[in-house]
């Protein structure tokens, strides 16, 4: 198969394919035995810096579900430690940022991380993409900058971003220059993961669903943007953000050839609204945790909202769970595939 034939890729350009792609995000994670082995003798941060580890774990998932492309095992928080911060992985927690920004000469600290900093990465895009027959697509990623920049300040999660909104209004120069130079340090990234392989991007904007769509428009979208128009053009671009029903517009503004969706709206009218783009979603994570019953009639709904139109990529709306049952994922895939025939 030509790589570029592959119906991943043709659905990023709005193409008709033979059958819906899906892939999920996470689709290398917990929910899977040969995952959990790696992870019981390999720490979080040295996996995501074994680039031969990462390609292994990357290629597995893709293997053991069918999906239709694979998406390199990483995180989204690697870029901020050439940038200056101190990241840490509890056993069993969460990300930990030890020196969270919460003023303007905390983010004066910050340095624009130099891609070769990550060179793990790549390499392990190298390896897995060596592995890969051609009809199997690797996707690349990376943070957004608002989603990025919220960890930044928080230190880790938040269920309300008081600190982050908190500078946002406060000082908003200090939160243009963060936001600035972390969209400056994720164009070099993104370049690099496409040199070394990736044949396209997907840039998780996983927290911008806490903001207006005014805050939005004032505090975000001049920094993502730039980052899309700066890295659009050889590969496609997937730009997902999780809460963002009344951001989508926007999103499709900023840029991006194919806009991911969360399961809080119906995929068949935000198509309709979004117009022109390749959409990507969007099954409620949890719809996994049931019955196969379930599972078909949820997903139906989906590919019934999209109707056949060229250009949908079936995900979740979110990641894959880690209690999730991997029949129930590999169950999933095939369903989809074998759609057509039956609509």
């Amino acid at each position: 198969m030509n790589p570029g034939d592959a119906p991943f890729l043709k659905a990023c350009r709005g193409e008709p394919a033979d059958t819906t792609p899906v892939w999920l995000m996470r689709q290398a994670g917990r929910y899977m035995v040969e995952y959990r082995e790696v992870r019981e003798r390999t720490p979080f941060m040295d996996l995501c810096r074994d680039s031969d580890l990462a390609a292994e774990v990357t290629v597995t998932a893709v293997e053991r579900i069918g999906a239709d492309a694979a998406i390199i095992f990483s995180d989204i928080l690697l870029i901020l430690v050439p940038m200056g911060m101190d990241l840490t992985y509890g056993k069993g927690e969460g990300p930990v940022l030890g020196n969270p920004v919460r003023a303007a000469s905390d983010v004066d600290r910050l340095e624009e991380a130099p891609p070769e900093a990550l060179s793990f990465v790549y390499d392990a895009i190298r390896k897995t993409r060596s592995s890969l027959g051609p009809e199997t697509p690797l996707i690349g990623f990376c943070g957004a900058p608002f989603t990025l920049a919220s960890y930044v300040i928080e230190g880790g999660g938040s269920r309300n971003y008081a600190e982050t909104k908190k500078l946002m209004y406060g000082d908003p120069g200090a939160w243009h220059a963060l936001m600035s130079v972390i969209a400056r340090s994720l164009v070099g990234y993104v370049r690099s993961q496409v040199d070394a392989g990736a044949q396209a991007i997907q840039i998780f904007d996983s927290w911008v669903g806490c903001l207006s769509p005014a805050d939005y428009r004032e505090y975000v979208f001049p920094h993502i943007r730039f980052l899309l128009d700066a890295i659009s053009g050889p590969v496609p671009i997937i730009h997902f953000g999780t809460g963002t029903a009344t951001l989508l517009d926007q999103q499709k503004k900023a840029g991006g050839d194919v806009i991911g969706l969360d399961w809080r709206v119906n995929l068949g009218e935000s198509w309709d609204a979004l117009g022109r783009v390749a959409v990507q979603g969007n099954l409620d994570p949890c719809v996994l945790l049931a019955d196969r019953e379930t599972i078909r009639r949820r997903a139906g709904d989906i590919l019934r909202q999209a109707g056949g139109r060229p250009g949908h990529i079936f995900n979740l709306g979110h990641g894959v769970l880690p209690m999730t049952p991997v029949d129930n994922v590999k169950y999933l895939v095939d369903l989809v595939h074998e759609w057509r025939a039956e609509a």
